[in-house]
């Protein structure tokens, strides 16, 4: 059977009719936030306390955009009769965004957890230059760093956390055992008449 004449037109004009009487979900991005899934990337975060200098971030990235500054200092010995130790000290910590291409792989190879993903997305500058940011502002992105999902109920307690919790209950042992045993006076001891 051969089609009937203007049948496509008509089927286009119906689709047509059938989105203009639907809501718009369009959201106005100034003026809606959007709902971003958790764990998004966003910004990079630095943790300065973590950071042992061991440059992995750097030597790994693609783009070569983590530039890093550090120092030696010598360390005095923890106990009596020991020796100095070197370590390394953070002068600079800096990536630049403008060659970033947000892949992670610093993230994933720092094995201090030093680097986290942070879902803010809004820091556009007019200037190129300062889209390079320093280890200060960096900081700053830690605050907006999601916490990590939970575990799941069934699974096996970490080692770190064993490893902790099993230091803290030997220590309060340790500290209950030092603490001088109160004893209730007697019936002899308490002042008056026998």
């Amino acid at each position: 059977m051969p089609p009937i004449p203007g049948s496509g037109l008509a089927k286009g004009l119906a689709v047509t009719l059938r989105t203009m009487t639907k809501k718009t979900v369009t959201a106005q991005y100034p003026d809606t936030q959007p709902e971003l899934p958790p764990r998004s990337r966003g910004v990079i975060g630095l943790f300065e306390e973590n950071c042992t200098v061991c440059m992995l971030c750097a030597r790994e990235c693609p783009d070569w955009c983590i530039y890093i500054d550090s120092h030696k200092e010598t360390v005095p010995p923890a106990a009596p009769g020991g020796r100095e130790r070197s370590r390394n000290v953070l002068d600079r910590f800096a990536i630049d965004f403008s060659l970033c291409m947000y892949c992670g792989i610093c993230i994933e190879v720092c094995p201090f957890d030093a680097l986290f993903w942070s879902p803010e997305f809004e820091y556009a500058e007019t200037d190129i230059h300062e889209l390079t940011h320093e280890r200060d502002k960096l900081r700053e992105w830690m605050w907006t760093v999601p916490e990590p999902p939970a575990l799941d109920p069934k699974a096996e307690e970490p080692k770190e956390i064993g490893a902790a919790r099993k230091t803290a209950d030997r220590l309060a042992a340790q500290q209950a055992a030092q603490e001088p045993e109160t004893k209730t006076p007697g019936p002899d001891e308490k002042g008056g008449t026998p």
